[in-house]
């Protein structure tokens, strides 16, 4: 199998579903002459057409908006919005049209819209191209949420969300797409268990939605993690010696308790970590759960380690990012020695 990183995985994935279903439709700002901002749909709009590839004015509402008119008149789109920053204009349209249209047309309709967005650090690009909102969309009813780590979990749940007849909000980790993401620049590299760049095969395959990934198998302790964070847990854990179990959540919603609780309820420890802003992030459903679901089970309080409650830096993005030494003190705590 060829190896890929993120975003040639991505670009696989759209090109198969072009190719095996000629009722998808990509658009976006850019994503045709241009292919993308970054590159994720270079040569599409060449291979398949301006009416298949489309480019649009900037306008996420309107992007959205002609995505859902599209979807009830047959189609499959897969939009892509620039930055998830970019998101906000068209979350009236996300949340009030399209979360909805199924609940409220009693199923007479469905709305197989697929939302590609960047979101994380990565490029120094501070508050406004740097946000992880995975937990506004989470909250919403009719929504499914994923974020892969990995290039072969991106293409394979792409697929997925491209054939899923409901919309799915699919956050791309920009710090991961042309990996591999080799950590903050005054730690060493060490190696990972699950890598930003991999075999992925050419073709047609699919990953299903609403599961999560065991990434590393362990005993000592569960990290339950997604995205980019997927990788610098595996990294602090390896660097303090600690024997954790890491679960790669992949979809945020729905999400698998199931996975999670098993595997708290075997090593008694957790800590939850994310990009996002701590405070009211996506952590805090899954500490809760785990809470609700495994109590006599922990032998520790569980920890959450998430990004700083400011906004997204640009001159000290790495001070904000939740790096390995933050994850590595999370994990000593929990286990009950000094940070």
């Amino acid at each position: 199998m060829p190896q890929m990183n993120m975003v040639q995985a991505i670009h696989s994935a759209m090109d198969v579903m072009l190719e095996r279903d000629r009722s998808v439709v990509v658009l976006g700002e850019d994503v045709g002459y241009f292919g993308g901002v970054f590159r994720a749909t270079e040569g599409l709009q060449r291979k398949y057409g301006e009416h298949r590839v489309l480019d649009t004015p900037i306008a996420e509402g309107g992007i959205i908006a002609a995505a859902i008119g599209m979807a009830v008149n047959g189609l499959r789109p897969v939009t892509e919005i620039q930055f998830v920053d970019y998101i906000y204009p068209a979350y009236d349209q996300i949340v009030s049209e399209l979360a909805r249209l199924r609940y409220r047309s009693a199923g007479d309709f469905t709305a197989p819209v697929t939302i590609r967005t960047p979101c994380g650090g990565g490029i120094r690009g501070g508050q406004t191209h740097s946000q992880s909102p995975e937990a506004i969309f989470a909250h919403v009813c009719g929504l499914k949420v994923v974020m892969p780590s990995n290039p072969y979990d991106a293409k394979g749940l792409l697929i997925a969300a491209i054939e899923d007849n409901d919309p799915v909000i699919f956050l791309e980790p920009k710090r991961l797409y042309n990996g591999p993401f080799d950590g903050q620049p005054d730690q060493p590299a060490v190696p990972w268990t699950a890598h930003a760049k991999g075999e992925v095969p050419e073709g047609y395959y699919r990953l299903p939605i609403g599961e999560c990934a065991i990434a590393r198998a362990g005993s000592e302790l569960t990290i339950v993690t997604y995205g980019t964070m997927v990788h610098v847990a595996a990294g602090a854990a390896q660097a303090v010696g600690i024997d954790a179990e890491i679960i790669d959540v992949r979809t945020i919603s729905p999400l698998d308790t199931a996975t999670i609780i098993a595997s708290v309820k075997k090593t008694g420890r957790c800590v939850v970590v994310h990009e996002a802003t701590r405070f009211g992030g996506f952590g805090g459903e899954i500490a809760a759960t785990i809470q609700e679901e495994c109590f006599w089970h922990l032998e520790a309080p569980i920890v959450r380690v998430g990004g700083w409650d400011t906004p997204y830096p640009h001159a000290f993005e790495w001070e904000y990012f939740p790096g390995q030494t933050r994850v590595a003190n999370a994990l000593k705590r929990v286990m009950g020695e000094a940070a």
